[in-house]
């Protein structure tokens, strides 16, 4: 059989991916992909337009794959089950899968992002999380803001060997999620804020 049969977007896509967890999401080039599948650059590009079009397609792919497993985690839980669950699964999908990860993370063409199901389903998961915590508009984008800036924060750091300390990271992670318990349970009100 040749090594170009049953060459699909899809399957370039999940190629795309596994080389990003390798070597990078920034180094996956088009050459690189054309070698693992044995064929010549011009096969690839029968099913992908170009290195953007193949990055989105990683983009979406890891948003939805990021996305299904954080809802199977927080299914059924409320409240701090639910805020553990979600950062703890965030952060093993990091951990496990660093190029799809860096992948979700890229800001992408508005007009692209529109067919991200897995960037809109993470956003409604989020929301959906924090209801429990009783917030309003503005105080909810608020806090889908802590949260992600916290468990983006932290997994980059994490991945770069960024916590020099001797503490153990899972410790000062269920530590976090703890204090952003409270603070999502005790947020601050606009009458609390002026005040201060």
């Amino acid at each position: 059989m040749s090594p170009r049969a049953g060459l699909t977007a899809e399957r370039i896509t999940l190629a795309a991916a596994e080389l990003a967890d390798e070597v990078g999401f920034d180094n996956i080039t088009v050459a690189a992909l054309a070698r693992r599948f044995g064929v010549k650059d011009a096969s690839l590009y029968s099913h992908i337009k170009n290195l953007e079009d193949l990055r989105n397609r990683v983009a979406m792919s890891a948003a939805d794959e990021k996305t299904e497993r954080i809802a199977a985690a927080v299914a059924g839980r409320a409240g701090r089950d639910a805020l553990a669950a979600f950062a703890d699964e965030w952060r093993r999908y990091a951990r496990e899968h660093p190029g799809r990860y860096a992948a979700t993370q890229m800001p992408m063409n508005p007009a692209v992002a529109a067919d991200r199901r897995g960037g809109w389903r993470a956003i409604d998961l989020t929301y959906g999380m924090l209801r429990a915590y009783g917030l309003d508009e503005p105080d909810v984008t608020d806090a889908v803001r802590l949260l992600r800036s916290t468990f983006h924060g932290y997994a980059n750091l994490e991945a770069s060997g960024g916590f020099g300390h001797s503490r153990s990271t899972d410790a000062s992670w269920d530590r976090i999620v703890d204090a952003l318990h409270i603070t999502l349970t005790h947020w601050p009100t606009d009458e609390k804020a002026t005040a201060q």
